[in-house]
């Protein structure tokens, strides 16, 4: 045969390549039908069966015995048929052994393709297979070749891509460097399974809690969420199962060595680990520190806040380029708007003057219109009357009567500011002296 002990090969490729043997028993006897009908004939019904147990493979060639052969591939006469049964009849279909060797040197070398290409598929398709499962996970490589700003890194069956958005600020590598990184994503492409690799994902950092910090493993501490700016700062939000497990002393270690684990992974980035809290105004001011909230007022349907800080704190809050704040509003799912103090008070005596602009806002009034996102005669003006209703103790004939004031209020203002300014008569007399001079 074309292929010698071709038991022992399966059994070989099976085990270096993680293919199972059924896939390569099929490609075998795939690549013999193709051989043999490039032998034959393109219509020959071809038969091929394998011995697992001892490896041996038999091919048949069945035709149909005819009364006239109008196709020699696939068909003979009944005394051919008599031949290989003498009680064959018109109509029978009958199978003969044929010699593999008789394919010939071409029909041979064709097999041989098929099967290369054949277990080529299978070996990606292995891959992809063993890799998909690995999606999220954290994986270690070596660092192999450049590819335009890309990393290609050596994971073994594979090869994987960091590309330049996934990989850390000033971070270098060169050939033979070892590196871990986060499975983004297995994309299953004709050349083969893709693993595209990450190491700026918030993910990756989770992970690495995962395997740095036993209580995180155990499922006692949870890991609510990460927020991150690669290589300069994190956020990380967690909880515990467990009253007597602090989450965040879990996390951060003894003397902080399970944190400082990660921070030197990650080349330094700064790591703020948060208690997450189910009062979401907590635990808004939880991921805001270290700096100290004074109040929190809360917009649910914008599902926003804004933040009062002493003017202190304005600085840390917001952090360096907005960081702090912005990590914050990724980490939470709240838009914060955070204003000091100075800032707020004048905002809320101004809110307040102009709303008691009003006749029959009061103080109280005021500051209950406020409290409802009320904050000036403008935004009465824009208001619905079952709005007004809601949050005064006004009737449909009070909420009305105070947002048609509000109207009138705005078009004076409106005309005031379009009113042109008009020069008193001496100032008149003192331009005109001035141009006869």
């Amino acid at each position: 045969m074309f292929i010698t002990d071709i038991k022992r090969v399966i059994d070989q490729v099976s085990r270096e390549k993680g293919i199972e043997p059924e896939v390569l028993i099929n490609t075998l006897k795939e690549a013999i039908i193709s051989a043999a009908r490039k032998n034959i004939g393109p219509r020959a019904d071809i038969e091929v069966h394998y011995d697992e147990r001892t490896g041996e493979v038999e091919v048949f060639h069945f035709k149909e015995v005819v009364a006239e052969v109008e196709y020699p591939d696939s068909e003979l006469t009944i005394e051919e048929g008599y031949e290989y049964d003498p009680e064959c009849e018109i109509g029978d279909s009958l199978g003969i052994r044929i010699d593999t060797e008789e394919f010939g040197r071409i029909a041979a070398q064709s097999a041989k393709q098929v099967i290369i290409q054949k277990m080529r598929e299978a070996e990606r398709n292995a891959v992809y297979e063993n890799f998909i499962h690995k999606k999220g996970k954290i994986i270690n490589g070596i660092v192999q070749r450049f590819d335009r700003g890309s990393l290609i890194v050596n994971l073994g069956q594979a090869e994987g891509v960091l590309r330049p958005r996934d990989q850390m600020p000033r971070e270098n590598y060169k050939r033979g460097d070892r590196i871990r990184a986060y499975i983004l994503d297995v994309l299953e492409e004709s050349k083969g399974a893709q693993i595209i690799l990450s190491r700026t994902h918030p993910e990756f950092l989770i992970e690495l809690f995962k395997t740095e910090v036993p209580e995180v493993a155990e499922g006692i501490v949870t890991l609510r969420g990460a927020a991150r700016v690669p290589g300069v700062r994190a956020k990380v939000a967690v909880s515990s199962m467990d009253s007597d497990v602090d989450p965040v002393g879990a996390c951060v270690g003894m003397k902080g060595n399970r944190v400082q684990s990660i921070v030197q992974e990650l080349r330094g980035e700064k790591i703020d680990i948060v208690q997450w809290n189910p009062d979401v105004a907590r635990f808004v001011c939880n991921a805001l520190s270290p700096a100290e909230i004074s109040r929190v007022i809360i917009d649910e349907d914008n599902q926003s806040m804004e933040v009062i800080v002493s003017n202190e704190y304005l600085s840390i809050a917001i952090g360096k380029g907005g960081q702090n704040v912005s990590l914050a509003c990724e980490i939470t799912g709240w838009h914060l708007e955070v204003t000091s103090e100075e800032d707020y008070s004048r905002e809320l005596k101004e809110g307040y003057d102009s709303l008691m602009q009003i006749s029959g806002v009061g103080l109280s009034m005021a500051e209950s219109l406020f409290k409802g996102g009320y904050a000036s005669v403008l935004d009465i003006s824009e208001a619905e009357v079952e709005d007004i209703m809601a949050i005064t103790d006004l009737d449909e004939t009070g909420a009305q009567k105070m947002i048609e004031e509000a109207k009138k209020i705005l078009q004076k203002e409106l005309k005031q500011q379009k009113k042109p300014v008009k020069k008193d008569s001496r100032s008149f007399e003192k331009d005109n002296a001035v141009r006869e001079e």
